[in-house]
């Protein structure tokens, strides 16, 4: 406390402007020590940003850095940055395969040969923090795709070119870190409000160094720099629940994305769809990303006037090749040199656009407006039109970055050991990501009970009409054959309602798609949260049905064992469907597949043919058809007492011809079948157990316990193919 006290005076005596020196100076003095040991040219990435750990941990007591509530002042807009990146891309060039069907009875043109349609065509070009860099053109010019293109959305064979950010290459795992991609569709839960999105994009994308409360601040901030307050309670909303307007769904895209306050942001049309007011909202919230430190890229159709004033850098295309690229203040100079001076009171981008289109339906094209930018770019650039590249490396500029609060997800590898990477691939173990999704997804279950009573109804409802039709079945013959009915449709039930589950994960694919793109989760993740958020709905439907059809049916056996098939059935077909639901595009064709594979499953289960019938082509269909198993195991919980009998005496004649005459006459005829097989039978000799009836279906392969655990393992089958399928087929990239 007293040395507190004696350095105050002296520190409260300087001017202010003495003051600032001086704690600068103080600041420099104090991390000497350990810069000295960092600024040599063998010092890894990891361990420079540990230095800046250990000197922010002296300083403040704490390694991890808070991100800094941006100051929307114009005073912070102006102040000089100390820390730029630069993101240079040169002679990006990238093309499809195209082939075009000839007419019938027409002679094959060369149009009509297959080729290469080309997209970009050697595009280059530079983008820095604090700037805004927005790509136009009209539609298929290749706007899109640019983006894609720096954003890493393509697979490295298809894309000729390089892209660097401050001199050196990217690699795909720390560009995914390091950086955002903001889709065109606002792919948001609608049952979720605003501040609950943002804070499980915090969850997802922070590391978990960082305490809750901290996380909680860093939404608030985030909420208040995007301009959500009032809405911050709201809920998201879709076309059956009123929600926020279409510019705050926009921004609430954008924060779940830029949570983490990534160096690199990537946005493809932010303002399509939105009125000018909103989308003036938007970009100037792009602005304060970008002065906070951060370049942002963005494609943008037509902006106003107010838009243009906003941004920093323009590039114009023209059917993928490069028609100007430079501030929107050298626009006027630029087509005045060309020969088409801009009228004083004309929308310069709604004049360059209509100059475009008109050179694009003339007969050269917009080839005389492309050669003239490469020439004026060279000429412009000769006269110091461009500043020079950065002078930090691309390792020096992310830890520095990181130390002034950048990057939170970054700021878990600041106090790593020596051989840390640069930042982690994944802001947070397993274990976190799995509970932040199970927690997601039980809230949004719980805002959308409708879609679990559906699945409930169709359960009891289905269970209702079973119980009254096969209402306390007895023991005779024909008792029997109506148990088996009973079975096999019972457990073919159990895997179409399932089928209700198809939609859940089409409708989260590409929310999915865009989280894991960047790294917010891993797959397996999702896969393992996807399973068992589902298991406490199916042991509640499983129970709902056996407890209706079992003691109304008048099933003998185990009821417990009877609920465990039920529910292996149940997460069966669950997995098969969410499988399916993983590799098909559409909610209808899911329908028809699942449908159709069901009615195969039913066809070889046993139950219309025997096992021993079935063509030897046919029987790999029969063990591999989910509805044999369950089938089987019910079957040998019904008919496993060897005590019981099923036909006595003179039932045997049910079902034949002779069921008609009478009973006396039965009776001797079972008389005169006692001397021919040399046994006596009488009217209530047991002729058939349940053993014999198990024996005339061919269940004698697996015990039914066996059938439960091969049940189960289907399930688990089908959720490992799910995921293969999501590794497979939500790589994001363009071909």
């Amino acid at each position: 406390m007293s040395r507190v006290v004696s350095l105050s005076p002296v520190r409260d005596s300087l001017p202010f402007y003495n003051r600032r020196e001086a704690e600068a100076e103080f600041e420099t003095t104090s991390r000497a020590a350990a810069a000295a040991a960092c600024t040599s040219s063998s010092t890894t990435l990891g361990q420079l940003l540990k230095c800046v750990g250990d000197v922010r941990k002296e300083a403040v007591g704490d390694e991890t850095p808070v991100h800094q509530v941006l100051d929307m002042s114009d005073d912070a807009a102006a102040e000089p940055r100390t820390i730029p990146f630069v993101l240079a891309f040169s002679h990006l060039t990238y093309s499809v395969k195209s082939r075009r069907r000839a007419a019938v009875f027409r002679p094959r043109a060369a149009d009509d040969l297959p080729g290469a349609k080309i997209i970009l065509d050697d595009i280059s070009g530079e983008a820095r923090d604090g700037e805004i860099m927005a790509v136009m053109g009209a539609s298929g010019s290749g706007k899109s795709t640019l983006i894609d293109a720096l954003a890493n959305r393509m697979a490295k064979e298809s894309l000729k070119g390089s892209i660097t950010l401050n001199g050196e290459q990217l690699e795909s795992r720390l560009l995914k870190v390091i950086s955002a991609y903001v889709m065109q569709d606002d792919l948001l839960f609608p049952m979720l409000t605003v501040e609950e999105t943002l804070m499980f994009a915090a969850e997802f994308r922070l590391p978990r160094t960082l305490s809750r409360s901290k996380k909680k601040l860093r939404v608030e901030a985030l909420i208040d720099q995007l301009g959500l307050r009032g809405a911050a309670g709201t809920v998201i909303g879709d076309e059956g629940h009123r929600g926020v307007s279409g510019g705050e769904r926009r921004r609430v895209s954008i924060g779940t994305d830029i949570i983490h306050d990534p160096i690199l942001l990537f946005l493809d049309e932010p303002t399509s769809g939105l009125d000018s007011t909103s989308a003036f909202m938007v970009v100037k919230v792009l602005q304060r990303i970008a002065r906070s430190g951060s370049i942002v890229i963005m494609s943008i159709h037509q902006p106003s006037s107010r838009i243009m004033s906003l941004l920093d850098r323009m590039i114009f295309l023209s059917r993928g090749k490069t028609v100007f690229n430079g501030a929107p203040a050298n626009l006027p100079l630029f087509f005045s040199d060309f020969g088409q001076s801009i009228p004083d009171n004309e929308n310069r981008t709604e004049f360059a656009l209509d100059l475009i289109r008109e050179l694009e339906g003339s007969a050269g094209g917009t080839k005389s407006l492309v050669e003239f930018n490469k020439s004026w770019q060279t000429t412009f650039i000769n006269r110091g039109g461009f500043e020079n590249s950065s002078n930090l490396s691309l390792k020096e500029a992310i830890s520095a970055s990181i130390s002034r609060g950048k990057l939170v997800s970054g700021a878990a590898a600041a106090g790593g050991g020596g051989g840390a990477p640069m930042v982690p691939t994944f802001a947070n173990p397993i274990w976190t990501e799995l509970a932040v999704l199970s927690k997601r997804s039980f809230m949004n279950s719980r805002r959308m009970p409708e879609l679990f009573g559906v699945r409930l109804a169709a359960v009891v409802v289905t269970g209702f009409i079973l119980a009254t039709m096969f209402w306390r079945l007895d023991d005779s013959p024909k008792g029997v054959q109506e148990r088996l009915g009973f079975f096999a449709f019972a457990m073919s039930t159990t895997f179409y309602t399932c089928a209700d589950a198809l939609p859940v994960f089409l409708q989260e694919r590409y929310i999915f798609m865009r989280e894991t793109a960047y790294n917010a989760y891993r797959r397996s993740s999702y896969v393992l949260s996807h399973s068992l958020v589902s298991i406490p709905a199916l042991v509640f439907l499983s129970l709902a049905f056996a407890a209706i059809t079992f003691w109304a049916v008048g099933l003998d056996g185990s009821f417990l064992f009877y609920f465990l098939i039920i529910l292996a059935s149940f997460w069966a077909g669950s997995s098969f469907v969410t499988f399916l639901s993983g590799v098909v595009p559409h909610v209808m064709l899911g329908y028809v597949i699942v449908v159709a594979i069901l009615a195969y499953f039913l066809l070889f289960s046993g139950f219309f043919i025997n096992r021993d019938r079935i063509p030897p082509y046919w029987i790999w269909f029969h063990y591999i058809s989910l509805v044999k198993y369950p089938y089987e195991a019910v079957l040998q919980n019904e008919f496993a007492d060897p005590v019981k009998c099923f036909v006595r005496g003179v039932q045997i004649f049910d079902g034949t011809p002779l069921a008609a005459v009478p009973a006396a006459m039965k009776v001797r005829l079972l008389d005169s079948m006692s001397g021919t097989l040399g046994m006596r039978i009488t009217a209530t000799t047991c002729v058939t157990t349940g053993a014999d009836i198990l024996r005339q279906q061919s269940v004698d392969d697996l015990s039914k316990w066996n059938c439960l655990w091969v049940t189960v393992a289907w399930g688990f089958f089908f959720r490992a193919l799910f995921f293969v399928a999501l590794l497979i087929g939500s790589k994001n990239k363009r071909r």
